[in-house]
């Protein structure tokens, strides 16, 4: 093979490899790892129905609401 014939195929090589590149980024690029780990995340999540309202989730739920900061009276004249 001579020179000349090396030299296009790796220009058609490059070529390909450039036009592909799109294709490529999505499926391994970061916007791809972040798509997969939003479904990963997405896996865990469940949908609480009101039959699924248990004392203890009720309880979490109102310290959560207990433990958030709140403005008083006196710290909103200063």
């Amino acid at each position: 093979m001579s020179w000349p014939w090396l030299v296009l195929l790796v220009f058609a090589a490059a070529l390909a490899v450039a036009v592909e590149k799109p294709r490529l980024n999505r499926r391994f690029g970061a916007a791809a790892r972040r798509d997969r780990d939003r479904q990963k995340r997405k896996k865990q999540l469940r949908v609480i129905t009101p039959d699924d309202e248990s004392e203890e989730f009720i309880r979490s739920v109102q310290e959560d609401l207990d433990s958030l900061p709140t403005i008083e009276e006196r710290d909103r004249q200063k």
